[in-house]
Parts: structure tokens; sequence; C-alpha cells
């Protein structure tokens, strides 16, 4: 999956007051972000077979240390922990553990049997991308809703805010389109580098988030206050 992971962190956002668009995006992208790191060390594995599934074509051989839903328990660990020593905001920090995991959940819904629970375990997948058509809808659907939640969620301080975002939701788009009916990688490493672009889009939603001001509940944001007073 992809369009999905962004729209569970624009929707977390009305959960979450306080953290950043960047670092809830961090947060559902974090194993996504790391596994290229993981390729070109060769510590994980890839191969491009075009027509293992209708949506993509990566067999995704070997990657229990992004992947597995141990090690995203782990990552979800050490993202929360190092939020909330930094923002003292327990609200925050657990909904960006949730976040982590929730890229297992939804890998595990859209891959075939891939998914690792621990390394060496056995795999699960529903297989969502042996249809094309179910695939786009299901992506699509989470990407509107993501945004039309964050956009209810926030309000845009200046231009910047409003264009910014609108650009961010159409540029995801673009480019999950490009990758679905566009020519397969002409090789992992090549994939892996691209893959780091995703690191843009981190930066991206730090960007628009300096840039739109939450509009959450006085209740949320007292709660997470409280939180913070607490600890």
């Amino acid at each position: 999956m992809f369009l999905g992971h962004f729209g569970v962190a624009m929707a977390a956002q009305r959960v979450a007051p306080l953290p950043s668009l960047g670092t809830l995006v961090l947060a559902a992208q974090l194993v996504d972000g790391i596994w290229p790191i993981m390729v070109l060390m060769g510590l994980e594995k890839v191969h491009i077979t075009p027509g293992i599934t209708a949506a993509s074509p990566l067999d995704f051989v070997w990657y229990p240390y992004t992947h597995s839903l141990l090690f995203g328990a782990l990552w979800a660990s050490a993202l929360a922990g190092a939020y909330y020593a930094m923002r003292r905001d327990r609200t925050g920090a657990a909904w960006i553990a949730a976040l982590v995991l929730s890229h297992w959940v939804l890998d595990v819904i859209s891959h075939r049997p891939d998914m690792p629970l621990w390394p060496g375990s056995p795999r699960l997948g529903l297989g969502l991308w042996n249809s094309l058509p179910a695939s786009i809808a299901v992506e699509f659907a989470l990407l509107g809703a993501g945004a039309w939640i964050y956009s209810r969620a926030t309000r845009a301080r200046d231009a910047i805010g409003r264009w910014g975002f609108r650009a961010f939701v159409l540029t995801l788009a673009a480019i999950y389109l490009a990758s679905v009916f566009g020519p397969p990688p002409p090789s992992e490493r090549a994939l892996a580098w691209s893959a780091l672009g995703g690191w843009l889009f981190v930066a991206w939603g730090y960007w628009i988030g300096r840039h739109r001001k939450a509009r959450a509940s006085a209740w949320a944001i007292t709660r997470s206050r409280e939180w913070h007073t607490l600890s």
C-alpha cells in the first residue's frame, strides 16, 4: 500500500492535534523509509517480477527488519519514545506508535502472503494487490478520507498552507498512478534509491505543518496538555 499510509497519517491529526503533519507522516511511513536503506546494505531483498500481482511488480523476498510485526513494534516504541522524550505529549506518542504499527496492518491487507510476524515466521497477506481496480479504489478512498479529515482538523495560516497541502495530495496521487500504470523499475538498486525519495514527503509534511493550525476541539488540546503537565 502507498496512498493509504499517507491517508491514515493525515487522519491522525484529528485525534493527535499536537504533532506536526511531518511527524505523523514519518510514523506512518517509517518502515518504508528505512526499507530502501536495508536493501542497499544487503540486509533485505526485493525482486522485480512483473505480473506477480496486478497492482505491483515487487516480490518482497526478505524484509523482516522493517516489515515484520515484531520489528514494527520495536520501531513504533523507538519513535514514540523519542517523540515523548522531546514533547512530553502522551496522546501524540500513543498515536505515533499506532501509526507505525498501522503500516503492517495495511500492508497485510494489500500484499500477497509475504508479511512476516517475526524473522523466519510464516507470512501473511490478504492479496488486495491481486485486483487492480480494488487496489486503486481502496488507496484513493483512504487518501481522500485522510485528506478530508486533515482539512477539517486544521486550517491554513496562509496561501502556502492551503496550496501546499493540495499539492502534497495531488503529487501523492500522481506518483501512485505512475507506479501502477508505468513501467517497472529497471533494477532493485534503482528501486531502492528512488524509494529514498519518500523522505521528501516527511519534510514536505513539516513544511505544511508550519503553515497550518490545528483546530481540534478544546477538549482534545486540553487533554494533550494535561498529559504533558502530569508527566
